[in-house]
């Protein structure tokens, strides 16, 4: 058992981006609900459930050491009594690359436990390319589409 207590979705949240930043291994499995029934999706990964896919999973990722800062934006969270949905924008800057990423689209569900908020899942993708500008009306009635 971990034993840290998040008394609310958002604080295992913080925890989580905070963990993912320093690349803290125990950090990050202290978010995890303490089950099986947990699934992880990396950017173009394929889904990771259970315990030893997800931290095996987290170590890969986290080999490297720390080089990246996180910051969440465009949070959309849902809540209920026991669980937690967050839909958020992942906005990663690499250290010693000034070229700038492209934003991660993540949700993460949160469920309450005896012990507090935990994970249960993590489901991350590349956000599309921003959408293009709209072609510039041209003179003349407007197009029907039906």
């Amino acid at each position: 058992m971990s034993g840290k207590i998040f008394p609310t979705a958002l604080d295992a949240e913080n925890a989580f981006y905070e963990a993912l930043e320093r690349c803290d291994l125990e950090g990050m499995m202290a978010v995890w609900a303490e089950d099986e029934d947990i699934v992880c999706v990396h950017p173009a990964g394929q889904r990771l459930c259970g315990q030893d896919q997800v931290r095996e999973s987290w170590a890969r990722l986290f080999a490297a050491g720390p080089r990246a800062r996180v910051s969440v934006s465009q949070q959309v969270a849902i809540g209920a009594m026991m669980l937690a949905v967050h839909s958020v924008h992942e906005n990663f800057t690499v250290e010693g690359d000034p070229r700038p990423t492209v934003p991660i689209l993540a949700t993460n569900v949160y469920l309450r436990t005896a012990a507090g908020w935990r994970m249960i899942v993590h489901h991350a993708s590349p956000a599309p390319g921003q959408p293009e500008a709209a072609p510039a009306r041209t003179k003349g009635p407007p197009k029907t589409l039906h």
